[in-house]
């Protein structure tokens, strides 16, 4: 199980949790792990997010690979002009 720290805007849709854990060996598999977890999140996840591991923000690698001792982190992407 990878734990996955959730910032403030994403904690509504994991019932307030700052972080919860999710069988993933992947970057894609973390997202779908919280898809099925949370529905409610799905929508937010689709929309974007920023997912970074061990400090590095990952762009567009959903097979980047997360150990079981990560630190990964999910953000809602900032919108904006």
């Amino acid at each position: 199980m990878v734990k996955v720290a959730l910032f403030t805007s994403l904690r509504d849709f994991a019932d307030g949790e700052a972080e919860v854990e999710v069988d993933a060996k992947t970057v894609g598999e973390v997202l779908s792990g919280l898809a099925r977890a949370y529905p409610a999140m799905a929508e937010k996840l689709d929309g974007g997010v920023s997912v970074a591991v061990d400090g590095r923000v990952i762009a567009s690698g959903l097979t980047e690979p997360v150990r079981e001792d990560s630190e990964v982190v999910i953000m809602e992407r900032l919108k904006g002009g």
